[in-house]
């Protein structure tokens, strides 16, 4: 359960991180982060692996950029699924879940090494 709780708060704040970088994502406060975060990882959970396959093909044709699309619809979609959280445009759909891929991995990696888990764990 802390397991889940820290890997939606590192979401949450990475999302804050991509409001910030990304023109076109609009996150009104920290709560809605959160709910976004859930809504990401449930979208991801459910819903990407049946885009991932049905989209399998075009996938296959351009050497993998087609995942980049896949990858921003299920943003786009998580985004209609909570209030205060919203991405318009083209470049943030695309370029959203990159930075937040790569700002999550980053902020995980620096908690790892900082313990957070196990100090909170003790």
């Amino acid at each position: 359960m802390l397991g889940f709780f820290l890997t939606t708060l590192t979401t949450a704040l990475s999302l804050l991180i991509v409001d910030l970088t990304v023109p076109g994502v609009d996150i009104n406060t920290f709560p809605a982060a959160l709910l976004a975060a859930i809504s990401i990882g449930l979208v991801n959970a459910f819903v990407k692996p049946v885009l991932s396959l049905l989209s399998l093909p075009v996938t296959f044709v351009t050497l993998g950029l087609f995942s980049l699309v896949v990858n921003g619809v299920c943003f786009w979609l998580a985004s209609l699924l909570v209030p205060g959280f919203a991405v318009h445009g083209v470049l943030a759909i695309v370029l959203a879940p990159v930075v937040l891929s790569f700002t999550n991995t980053f902020l995980s990696q620096y908690f790892a090494e900082k313990g957070v888990g196990q100090s909170l764990a003790k």
